[in-house]
């Protein structure tokens, strides 16, 4: 008798919420590379730094951070509670 073979694609759902964890985990490494990315700005004509537009950026780049950060949160922890209803695992609401 042949042994069963695992299929060879994922579940879509599956794939779907690795995918979502895999961004969560890049999300800091492209939050450092955009906070780093004015370093590379080149200076004003004038000798004083504009300070202006770099904090604007870094301002516009943590509430960027913040919001992709909830979305997948809040996306993870919905595909968790969706999978773990799929397995019968009670949902009692305690963390």
């Amino acid at each position: 008798m042949k042994a069963q073979t695992p299929p060879k694609f994922l579940a879509h759902r599956s794939y779907r919420r690795r995918r979502m964890i895999d961004a969560a985990r890049l999300l800091p490494l492209l939050g450092l590379f955009l906070i780093l990315l004015p370093i590379l700005w080149r200076p004003a004509a004038t000798p004083e730094p504009d300070t202006a537009p770099g904090g604007v950026y870094l301002f516009a780049v943590w509430l960027f951070l913040i919001a992709v950060a909830f979305v997948l949160a809040r996306r993870l922890s919905s595909a968790a509670r969706d999978e773990g209803a799929a397995d019968g695992a009670p949902d009692d609401g305690a963390r």
